[in-house]
């Protein structure tokens, strides 16, 4: 049985969407994946990353974020 852990639900305050981030781990093993579900409406997109895929993307995101306060 697929074994699915909550991490974290948040909403963002524009657009309304709902994020949540997973971890999921397979009965046949390997290594866990970060399950990112984005709900817009009726709309899900669901990626499913590795563990390099999610730090790079998580520190683009925190890269971002400091130059934004830098700059306001």
């Amino acid at each position: 049985m697929t074994r699915m852990t909550a991490l974290a639900k948040l909403r963002a305050p524009l657009g309304g969407q709902e994020i949540e981030l997973q971890q999921i781990e397979f009965d046949g093993g390997g290594m866990p994946l970060l399950r990112t579900r984005i709900r817009e409406g009726r709309r899900f997109t669901i990626f499913d990353i590795d563990p390099v895929t999610a730090e790079a993307w998580a520190q683009a995101m925190l890269d971002w974020a400091a130059a934004q306060r830098r700059s306001t």
